[in-house]
């Protein structure tokens, strides 16, 4: 009997982004917004967390969405329908909470737009009027524009280099609707750890409720290593356990950015050494 958990449909979505649709039927009953896998492509492979994009308890099917970065990324990247992920546990983490609020902002990042994805339309599910606003380095870089479009009340994409949208970042974009008068009830954001401490920024000063969906370096996911300790409101978190969502405000940005590059170099290495040079 075959091992492992079978990709059952791939997709390309923009340079070095993919989508893989993977059978795994008892986490796609048991998953929530907000929660996510960890997948070791091979015996070779390091432990990576992904969070879940969609999920179907009846096809048994879970959607997985991420960005070719490292080693791990690119091995994974490299599957084909029919091929299969050595292992993958979860869902892991806490479930979102999901409540009527009124009228909310999703901001989603890069790759974090697909993470967005399942929160805007859990959201707006709840009775929440959704504003979304996505944004990436440039046009070819977007994904899930079309979707998060049909599901959102207002949709605003911003580029880093104005290809698409609006020129700059997306909590500029945040920042002009505030500044134009709107009022929030709620605010969430997933995406690369700058934009989420500016979206935090931007909405401190109005008190606006603003939870991010945190994305540090992860090993074994179940609280056990402590890889993944943020700082939130003074106290050391466990971005697995604990979270992966905590409030914005509270969380120590400084140090997680730091943390991020702890093994940047180790990175740069094994990207060089897989490609030969």
């Amino acid at each position: 009997m075959p091992t492992g958990f079978e990709i059952l449909a791939r997709e390309d979505l923009a340079p070095d982004i993919k989508r893989l649709m993977v059978s795994a039927p008892l986490v796609a009953k048991k998953a929530r917004v907000g929660q996510f896998v960890i997948v070791r492509v091979d015996e070779e492979g390091e432990r990576i967390p992904l969070t879940l994009v969609d999920w179907n308890p009846d096809s048994g099917s879970i959607t997985l969405i991420f960005l070719e970065v490292g080693v791990s990324t690119r091995r994974l990247g490299t599957l084909r329908v029919g091929d299969r992920i050595l292992d993958l546990v979860g869902p892991l983490g806490n479930a979102a909470e999901i409540e009527k609020h009124g009228e909310v902002v999703v901001v989603g990042g890069g790759v974090g737009i697909g993470a967005a994805y399942p929160r805007i339309k859990a959201l707006r599910e709840a009775g929440n009027r959704v504003v979304s606003i996505i944004g990436a380095k440039t046009a070819k870089l977007f994904i899930l524009e079309k979707e998060i479009g049909e599901i959102s009340d207002e949709l605003y994409v911003s580029t880093d280099d104005g290809s698409k949208g609006y020129r700059g970042f997306t909590s500029d974009v945040l920042k002009g609707l505030l500044s134009r008068g709107r009022n929030f009830d709620f605010v969430f954001a997933v995406g690369p750890a700058p934009m989420m401490k500016a979206v935090a920024d931007v909405t401190r000063p109005h008190g606006i409720k603003t939870v991010v969906s945190l994305n540090p370096i992860m090993v074994d996911g179940t609280g056990m290593c402590g890889a993944c300790r943020v700082t939130v409101g003074g106290e050391t978190k466990f971005t697995c356990v604990n979270g992966p969502e905590f409030d914005a405000h509270l969380v120590d940005f400084g140090e997680l950015l730091t943390r991020l590059q702890t093994y940047s170099e180790e990175e740069q290495k094994a990207v060089h050494a897989l490609e030969g040079k």
